[in-house]
């Protein structure tokens, strides 16, 4: 059974992919009540159900004429399959594209015993009834035509899929930078809270209102940094490390004089220390802004009708808050269109 030609099974696994496409964005698109581009690439195709396809063909094969055992070869394969894929990808972009922490019998997150079952009963139905006549249509084309458009495909897909990687690994790059911009904003905070507690009455109703515009504009500094991102994202990690230790190095030398000030005389520094605590507050939000990479400012404008919002359910378990504020920031973006 299934006996195809090299390049016959690179066309089904091109048909497989894009018959997934439309099944699942118009599942998605009636579940969200508006139009929504599912997969993780921007074209028509869902390379999962590609590779699904394709696997439930050559696991069926041997047990075809055994209903029972196809059905349990559909789960044990493509369960393997959902699971494998889905550690390889939240490995190499911190992001899950489909979790199942919700359901019944579930393990990590990446599989189910839902999905398992369907698994089955999809590769029952697949094999024995849907590939018949895909296979008639197969092979009724003329071989030379089939290579012509099979080629073609593949350089099409191939591009979408680098486009796709490449775009996949700078929403990365934006959780890490969120998070390193987050944990300077909180040592910047904790430095306040010190200086806070070294001086009167009279030092903390000057400065206080500093220190809550700091808790408070974490949300919007993360906005800012969540702005943007384009095709040009190495700039973060060339340039972030060094940034990043700079600033760290910069406020902390700062802190530790006015510290020093303030434990020696506090009574004779305690005006200065008003106004060395407001320099070193506006000092922090420009070196925040010059941290801040000029591509991250444009990361919306290109990507948030891609990824993101053709993965309403995607999640990060490690950066778990950016994450939601990513999505959080995207449809609101997409909602003032």
């Amino acid at each position: 059974m299934f006996n195809y030609l090299p390049l016959q099974w690179l066309f089904l696994f091109y048909f497989y992919s894009f018959f997934g496409w439309c099944f699942e964005s118009t599942y998605v698109s009636f579940l969200q009540k508006k139009p929504v581009n599912r997969g993780f690439m921007r074209g028509p195709f869902l390379p999962l159900y590609g590779s699904g396809g394709i696997m439930m063909l050559l696991v069926s094969s041997p047990f075809y004429d055994n209903i029972i055992l196809v059905y349990i070869a559909g789960c044990i394969g493509a369960t393997l399959l959902e699971y494998v894929t889905g550690v390889l990808m939240e490995a190499l972009f911190k992001v899950r594209y489909w979790d199942y922490s919700d359901k019944f019998l579930n393990f990590q997150g990446q599989i189910c015993l839902e999905s398992t079952l369907v698994w089955g009963l999809l590769t029952v139905i697949f094999t024995h009834f849907l590939q018949i006549p895909i296979e008639k249509m197969l092979l009724s084309i003329p071989y030379n035509i089939l290579s012509i458009v099979t080629i073609i495909l593949t350089v099409y897909i191939s591009c979408d899929f680098m486009v796709a990687f490449k775009t996949a690994l700078d929403l990365r790059d934006v959780l890490v930078y969120m998070e390193k911009a987050k944990e300077e904003m909180s040592k910047m905070q904790k430095r306040l809270d010190v200086i806070v507690a070294f001086k009167g009455e009279e030092v903390r109703e000057t400065i206080g209102q500093k220190v809550d515009d700091i808790s408070t504009g974490i949300g919007n500094r993360v906005d800012s940094i969540s702005n943007g991102i384009g095709s040009r994202v190495d700039s973060i990690s060339n340039g972030l490390g060094n940034r990043v230790d700079n600033l760290s190095d910069s406020l902390e030398k700062s802190f530790a004089s006015i510290k020093e000030k303030i434990t020696i005389d506090p009574s004779s520094y305690m005006q200065s220390v008003k106004d060395e605590v407001g320099e070193l507050y506006a000092k922090y939000r420009i070196m925040m802004d010059r941290l801040t990479p000029s591509p991250v400012k444009s990361f919306f404008d290109w990507y948030r009708n891609r990824t993101i919002l053709g993965n309403p359910n995607m999640v990060s378990v490690k950066f778990k808050t950016s994450m939601e504020e990513v999505k959080e920031k995207a449809a609101s973006l997409r909602n003032k269109k």
